[in-house]
């Protein structure tokens, strides 16, 4: 019995890897719409009380202790 013709797989040449590649490339770190680039540069709101807040941006800072 011969194999199903959607079994038998031709070798990929890298095609759809090579252009998601070049696409994020060109997009950068982050993204290619300005709406996604106005979003990142937003400052970071927290909810809850102030000493929450400010342990969160501690943290976000890098300090430790």
């Amino acid at each position: 019995m011969s194999r199903h013709l959607a079994d038998k797989r031709r070798p990929s040449d890298g095609g759809r890897t090579r252009r998601f590649a070049d696409s994020e490339r060109r997009a950068g770190a982050e993204g290619d719409h300005p709406a996604v680039k106005a979003k990142l540069r937003e400052p970071k709101l927290l909810a809850g009380g102030s000493r929450r807040l400010k342990e969160f941006l501690r943290i976000e800072r890098g300090q430790t202790v």
